[in-house]
């Protein structure tokens, strides 16, 4: 007797109306559980539907080029229909990649959301290539590997099949993304956008609007930016599955200059691949201080701390530098009285201190202390807390905490991927030396992002990643970025690119610069905000445009136009004249040339 049930789209995300750009079923079809059905297709990714049940299709309800949304009818199923035993074995494929990366768990168990991720998941791991593993581990051979798919990775891997190569792209963790996207940048900037408009409404008091206290539910803060996260790697599944990029996950180690082992980190099989060409982007991790009680989970990495299990009430970060002062902000935005203590004499360490100082400033009065010129020395686990024992600095001699965050810096994973066994030469220290093209000393394998050296950003990776892909597919393409911008995404926000003050004074380089205050700027009054500052630095002799700085709200999003003048060889006229609206934030960079040229109006200059 027949079971007929419809199917219909799940939940796919904040999308509705996406078009189906094929249709993967006909009627007939005995199709098994997590089969794909339908592939749709919106303006962030593409992605393939699963079939919740096993059966027979007895009718298409949808064709290619319509419009859906979650709960449209797909097609009808007779769930009662049995599977042919010929039809079970014809997924020797993705049993294969399910035998290398057993971390999915079965249709059944999950959720029409959950089961629409795990088959864009999925797609990526079988999809059809001529270097599919095989399933008896057997080695098999590639175009070209990439180690690590973070933000470098993923981009190399994307842009090489783009350009026709067999790609296999190895990564350790159950999704895409690496550190960037799933433990670092990306859920920090969700959690820093939170407690950054808690900090504005309490803010808006004084200019005679008022809220009540934030109640902030925990759970749903954390599935906001697991959901963010989600629909991300979600999204990076599917573009792997369009590229037809093989996906493997698991930990990879090279066994000679050809040749590589990717170990299941649940299974521990092992299975052997070969390559033509290789791309290491194998990332960082965080640096650990030696002595500290890392098996107390009160002592944390910024990983610990973006899982936001609690909201501590008294919180140190030990580092003054980027991260640590990020999650500063979040967790002061949350409620928590956060210490920072730092080694060196001030926060963020390599930016100018005029840049740092209006941060620093805000800082005081949202944190609870700020200890410079001081060091954590050990840290005693007890039930009250955490004892920490200082010196050094205006710190105290011990404070109790109930949580530690350590964001002392990252170190290269260079050393951990056995790249001595394909030759490639690795420092001390862990990263490798690349030339232009991004070829190690072994010109078929390339390294990019943390790897390679400083800065360790992702935006630097990316572009790498592209420029190893091409010369990898034949290209005659190098790396040759005349800065790499960096930010600091606190409250208020630091931005710099090029050469800073700190640089020209210590190599002896002759410069002049031109400074804009954000207290002049009608828009930034407007935002009630007044302690920002933009500044140029260029070279006193042709007015070439060399470094700039800026910091206030936005400042991430400004920078860019300094970039792209230093990138293009802009003078301080071609700044300086270059019309701006008004009144915007943006506007602050021309005023700071105008400065420089001597012809500001918004604010008097004494002539020198």
């Amino acid at each position: 007797m027949s079971e007929l049930q419809t199917v219909k789209i799940p939940d796919i995300g904040d999308v509705e109306d996406v078009e189906i750009i094929e249709v993967l079923v006909s009627v007939g079809d005995t199709i098994q559980a997590e089969d794909s059905l339908v592939t749709i297709e919106s303006d962030k990714a593409s992605m393939e539907i699963p079939a919740p049940l096993s059966g027979v299709i007895t009718s298409v309800l949808v064709n290619t080029g319509d419009k859906v949304s979650e709960g449209s009818d797909i097609l009808v199923l007779d769930v009662s229909a049995s599977a042919t035993p010929d039809s079970a074995t014809d997924t020797s494929a993705d049993t294969t990649q399910q035998s290398i990366s057993p971390n999915r768990e079965s249709a059944g168990s999950e959720t029409a959301a959950e089961a629409a991720k795990t088959a864009a998941g999925t797609s990526s791991q079988s999809a059809t290539s001529k270097g599919s593993l095989n399933i008896d581990g057997v080695s098999s051979n590639h175009d070209l590997v990439v180690l690590g798919a973070g933000p470098g990775g993923y981009t190399a891997a994307f842009r090489a099949a783009d350009l026709g190569l067999d790609v296999l792209l190895v990564e350790r963790y159950p999704d895409l993304g690496g550190v960037c996207l799933n433990v670092g940048c990306i859920p920090s900037k969700a959690l820093l956008h939170t407690a950054a408009i808690i900090d504005e409404t309490q803010a808006m008091a004084e200019h005679g609007v008022s809220f009540a206290e934030p109640i902030i539910d925990i759970d749903k803060l954390r599935s906001f930016k697991e959901g963010v996260i989600s629909k991300l790697t979600q999204g990076l599944a599917g573009l792997a599955k369009q590229r037809k990029v093989t996906v493997v996950h698991g930990v990879g180690r090279f066994l000679s200059p050809n040749s590589l082992a990717i170990t299941d980190a649940e299974s521990a099989a092992v299975t052997t691949v070969g390559f033509s060409k290789a791309i290491i982007a194998a990332g960082s991790k965080s640096i650990r201080i030696p002595g500290l009680p890392y098996e107390d989970e009160r002592l944390m990495d910024s990983t610990g701390a973006l899982a936001l299990t609690d909201i501590p009430k008294r919180l140190l970060v030990i580092g003054g530098g980027i991260i640590g002062l990020e999650m500063g902000c979040v967790y002061a935005g949350l409620g928590s009285k956060v210490t920072v203590v730092e080694l060196s004499e001030g926060l963020m360490p390599g930016c100018d201190r005029d840049l740092v100082r209006p941060l620093e400033k805000r800082l005081r009065q949202s944190f609870e202390n700020i200890f410079t010129g001081s060091r954590v020395v050990s840290i005693q686990t007890g039930d009250s807390g955490l004892q920490v024992n200082f010196e050094g600095g205006k710190a105290p001699t011990t404070d109790t905490f109930d949580r530690v965050l350590l964001a002392v810096g990252r170190s290269p994973n260079g050393a951990e991927i056995d790249a001595d066994k394909a030759g490639v030469k690795v420092d001390e220290s862990g990263f490798i030396a690349v030339n232009s093209q991004l070829q190690t000393n072994i010109p078929h394998i390339f390294a990019i992002g943390d790897v390679v050296g400083q800065p360790m950003l992702a935006h630097k990776a990316t572009h790498e990643g592209k420029v190893a892909a091409e010369v990898a597919a034949g290209l005659k393409s190098y790396f040759d970025a005349k800065t790499i911008p960096s930010v600091a995404y606190t409250d208020p926000e630091v931005a710099w690119m090029g050469l800073t003050e700190n640089d020209a004074k210590a190599k002896g380089i002759s410069y002049e610069k031109g400074s804009f205050p954000w207290a002049a700027s009608g828009r930034s009054l407007s935002m009630g905000r007044n302690e920002g500052l933009t500044k140029v630095i260029y070279d006193p002799n042709n007015k070439k445009v060399l470094g700039a700085g800026m910091v206030g709200p936005n400042a991430g999003e400004l920078i860019a136009e300094a970039v792209l003048a230093l990138e293009m060889g802009a003078d301080i006229e071609d700044l300086a004249l270059t019309v701006h609206p008004h009144p915007t934030l943006s506007e602050t960079l021309n005023f700071a040339a105008e400065v420089a040229e001597g012809t500001v109006t918004d604010i008097y200059v004494p002539k020198r």
